[in-house]
């Protein structure tokens, strides 16, 4: 089946953004600040904070190209009364190109006291995709193909998914895979039923007190598609006084990037992220933002006396 592009930009467009549809319906969506957002990431940090807390992530990547992705987040997870246990709720929007993701998600945890301040916490999350996909939406196909012209409407399919957690007050390290299911979607490239492909994400990161007043983070977070190349972000933040956040990150064959966040009270922390691309797309485009709220409620007593700036 022959594809008409209406331009040499167009033609770029749908090569950046079924690159990342193809490989997963939409590829999972990805985070700067991956570590203000884990349970988004791994089920099993629901609850490790020691009370409520809410975030709520808004990223817009690519700027300047039409249809490049726009992600928007948002998490609650709490103890219950029995602090081993946590629950959490996450819905997330991704958009790139025709296509729109939504994802629902509930996830559980359970912790194990290692030590007055080591815990070791396995989660699970379960909930549902929504896809849609609307192919006359920077695409232009012969009329007469009825196959490619006819969108995807509310395709649900089920997620379940699972994590392991180990956190100090000082380290913690988490390996997960989002989803064991493997769900059938429209590959347009190939022009075939295609198949989702595990991932596994493992993260991890540390935080050292320089001196009194400034803390130094380092974290990672490696994420392995079966079939693809590994991809790696590595950050590095500095904590001033318990309020100022300034650090930076790289994410491999991808972007480099300049993170700033500020404690603006016990409870309410606001980040920012900027990453500017280093591969070929930087011709292209005027880099990614990331926004991110989180709110902590009142905070039990809890064996982990964490810094909190994880």
């Amino acid at each position: 089946m022959k594809l008409y592009i209406k331009s040499l930009e167009s033609y770029f467009i749908i090569i950046c953004s079924f690159i990342t549809f193809c490989a997963n319906a939409q590829q999972d969506p990805q985070y700067t600040q991956y570590m203000h957002n884990t349970m988004s990431i791994n089920p099993a940090y629901a609850g490790s904070t020691g009370g409520v807390e809410a975030a709520l992530l808004y990223r817009s990547q690519w700027i300047g190209i039409p249809g490049a992705p726009q992600t928007q987040s948002f998490s609650i997870h709490t103890p219950l009364r029995n602090e081993n246990i946590g629950l959490g709720f996450s819905v997330v929007n991704d958009k790139i190109g025709p296509s729109n993701e939504l994802y629902i998600d509930g996830n559980f945890a359970y912790s194990i006291p290692l030590g007055y301040e080591k815990r070791l916490a396995f989660g699970v999350k379960a909930g549902m995709r929504m896809l849609n996909v609307d192919w006359s939406k920077g695409r232009y196909y012969d009329p007469n193909d009825v196959l490619l012209n006819q969108n995807i409407n509310n395709q649900a399919k089920l997620a379940v998914g699972a994590g392991v957690y180990y956190y100090t007050d000082r380290w913690y390290v988490g390996l997960s895979i989002p989803s064991f299911i493997e769900s059938n979607y429209y590959d347009d490239i190939q022009e075939s039923i295609s198949y989702d492909r595990l991932h596994y994400h493992l993260m991890g990161g540390y935080v050292f007190d320089l001196t009194p007043s400034l803390k130094f983070k380092p974290a990672f977070l490696i994420k392995a598609v079966t079939g693809a190349p590994i991809s790696g972000d590595i950050s590095a933040n500095f904590m001033l006084y318990e309020k100022l956040v300034l650090g930076g990150a790289y994410r491999t064959d991808d972007s480099v990037a300049f993170l700033a966040g500020f404690q603006l009270s016990r409870s309410l922390y606001i980040g920012y992220a900027f990453d500017y691309t280093v591969s070929q797309l930087n011709k292209y485009n005027d880099g990614s933002h990331e926004i991110i709220l989180r709110y902590r409620f009142n905070e039990r007593e809890s064996k982990i006396k964490s810094p909190r700036f994880f």
